[in-house]
């Protein structure tokens, strides 16, 4: 099988990557510099020469609560655009399996957890990310409009809950949450600082899963391709507040310091947690506790593997 692969040098196209090396698929991965997918035409020759079996689309503009908040228009038109691309490029060359990653910031902000599929576009979205989730939401609705009208073709997307792991971002300008706490508390511990603040009061919860987990995941569906459900989250089913993500994250990095509680930052949803009745009827759970993700993700850090 021929795997075309997107966002090779993110975190999650690297994991995947490192997952499909050892079965036996030709895996095509090029590097933005090799392939721009916000060029039309670029992308559809690429497709068009290689014909892949399947796409396998993880590329993305993406980062945390602060660069969303500095660049929404950015955040909507880049992948608005890629996705476009990749999709209608896709279906005009004959390519019949697509896999689509879209995001859990596209359920609605008020929505009641745990996140059913069947929510998108039921509500307002949370405005802190938005233009991320637009983009999302259109691509997947692209993904299931050629499904239910074009016979042969099954263009699937796969929900994730919050990521973090090997390869992730680390800077606290454009990181998520997790890497973005491992490096705070890394510098705090290094500078010896005697405190460091926590976004809001510390109780919004979320759902925050191994990186590594859904490159499993992206595998088995894979292999099992049409088994697969045309929308299905991916996630734990359970989730953790804030101030247990950074009393975990201190433990494992060692820090001794105090926490501040800067109640003046945005925080986002109060809680976002996916519903995973799918994933488990399809046969696929986590594997990963968050003590163990930590403890890989803060070893990745160390060793000098960031972006």
């Amino acid at each position: 099988m021929r795997i075309f692969i997107t966002g090779s040098s993110g975190m999650v196209g690297c994991n995947v990557i490192e997952h499909l090396v050892s079965e036996d698929f030709e895996l095509l991965a090029p590097p933005s510099a090799e392939l721009n997918l916000l060029d039309y035409g670029k992308v559809f020759d690429y497709i068009k020469s290689h014909n892949p079996d399947i796409i396998i689309h993880c590329a993305g503009k993406v980062g945390g609560i602060q660069a969303n908040m500095k660049d929404p228009y950015g955040f909507f038109s880049e992948n608005l655009v890629m996705g476009t691309n990749l999709v209608t490029t896709a279906k005009k060359a004959g390519i019949k399996k697509f896999l689509n990653l879209s995001s859990s910031c596209t359920y609605p902000r008020n929505a009641e957890n745990p996140l059913k599929e069947n929510l998108i576009l039921k509500g307002d979205l949370e405005p802190t990310n938005e233009g991320y989730a637009l983009a999302k939401i259109a691509i997947t609705k692209m993904c299931e409009y050629i499904t239910n009208e074009t016979t042969g073709f099954h263009y699937k997307t796969l929900i994730p809950c919050n990521l973090y792991g090997r390869w992730d971002k680390f800077s606290p300008k454009d990181s998520h949450m997790i890497p973005g706490v491992i490096d705070k508390l890394h510098y705090a511990k290094l500078s010896k600082l005697n405190s460091v603040d926590i976004w809001g009061d510390g109780t919004a919860r979320r759902e925050f899963m191994f990186v590594g987990d859904l490159a499993d995941c992206i595998v088995q569906a894979v292999k099992n391709f049409e088994s697969l459900p045309n929308i299905m989250n991916v996630g734990l089913g359970y989730d953790y507040t804030i101030n247990e993500y950074y009393e975990t994250i201190s433990e494992v990095v060692e820090y001794k310091g105090l926490f501040n509680h800067d109640l003046t930052k945005p925080v986002g949803m109060k809680q976002k947690l996916l519903d995973i009745k799918k994933q488990k009827n399809w046969g696929w759970e986590a594997t990963t506790s968050l003590k163990k993700g930590i403890k890989e993700t803060y070893e990745f850090l160390k060793n000098g593997r960031r972006r």
